[in-house]
């Protein structure tokens, strides 16, 4: 049996706002899947998060075409190849969105958070900048993989506040780190194992904020499929104020027979590379390059899901403010 990776994502624009700055990607052949949140004003935080989701997907794209991977600012220690590879493309997103801002006025003082997951058999690479966030489901368990850069959870890692304080603060949309506020940035990386039956999520901020992790847990549990649970977490949200945008993209971990592989790499119809401005997204992929199990829906199939989001980002030193 080998590893494959069912994989569904949803972004919806909510409740108040009137566009949607959030952006999910992935690349079937490279085993890469990103969420970004923009952040900017007007249309500002859409082209950031965008160009966040374009850029590694991107890098991966030409490090399959070169034979090996662009390293970006220096080595981080202690990490795999791969995750060298997730912490050299965000490095590259974050140039790439900074240089932008500064050459274009009208998207002056943009930035996006980023989640990322690199899938490469059982090894797993992960890597953030932000408050959007990855969890893990194992065995009926939850963890939360990534740690917020926001001011609140900083306050509630050095003990100054708990984790009920800082649900009701009304600084829970400034956050300390973030793609494009300045010329460099380094992401936190962590190599990890995966199991089959394990399901990866990785979301924005307008989904943590209305739903607890057991209340994440009992919604992906009890669904039928990865694509009723992202449709479930994201009513749940908008039923409970829906004032942010909202993006799932879930992953889960399957065993496949070795004898699909082959049958699929020659027959398979399904495109390894499918991009559009759809909402949605449901497939099951192989975690090998160039490899598709199947697809519920090989023609309007999106990789890269993309909406608009209009709220404002007011920048000041280290910190953004996301205004509600």
């Amino acid at each position: 049996m080998t590893l494959a990776v069912e994989v569904a994502g949803k972004s919806d624009v909510g409740c108040v706002r009137t566009n949607n700055e959030d952006n999910f990607g992935y690349d079937l052949r490279y085993g890469i899947f990103v969420v970004c949140d923009g952040m900017g004003g007007q249309a500002a935080g859409e082209v950031a998060s965008k160009l966040g989701v374009d850029v590694l997907l991107t890098y991966f794209h030409h490090a399959a075409e070169a034979g090996e991977y662009q390293q970006v600012g220096a080595p981080l220690d202690g990490l795999s190849r791969d995750g060298l590879a997730l912490a050299s493309a965000i490095r590259l997103a974050n140039r790439t969105i900074y240089e932008t801002g500064k050459q274009q006025t009208s998207n002056a003082g943009m930035g996006s958070t980023v989640v990322a997951a690199l899938v490469k058999g059982n090894a797993l690479s992960i890597a953030n900048v932000g408050d959007s966030r990855i969890y893990l489901i194992r065995q009926g368990v939850i963890q939360q993989l990534t740690q917020d850069h926001s001011l609140v959870m900083e306050q509630v890692r050095r003990g100054y506040l708990t984790l009920e304080q800082a649900e009701r603060s009304e600084m829970q949309n400034i956050i300390l780190k973030a793609l494009g506020s300045e010329e460099n940035v380094d992401p936190d990386v962590e190599d990890l194992v995966v199991l089959s039956g394990d399901i990866l999520l990785l979301c924005s901020d307008g989904l943590t904020k209305y739903l607890r992790d057991p209340e994440i847990l009992q919604s992906v549990s009890s669904a039928a499929t990865l694509d009723q649970a992202c449709n479930a977490l994201i009513q749940t949200a908008k039923d409970r104020g829906g004032d942010d945008n909202v993006t799932s993209l879930l992953l889960r971990m399957v065993d496949r027979p070795w004898y699909k592989n082959v049958f699929h790499r020659w027959f398979s119809t399904t495109p390894s590379r499918v991009s559009s401005t759809s909402a949605s997204a449901s497939l099951v992929v192989a975690v090998g390059p160039g490899e598709a199990v199947r697809a519920a829906d090989p023609v309007s199939l999106p990789r890269h899901a993309k909406t608009e989001r209009g709220e404002d980002l007011v920048f000041g030193g280290r910190k953004w403010q996301k205004s509600f």
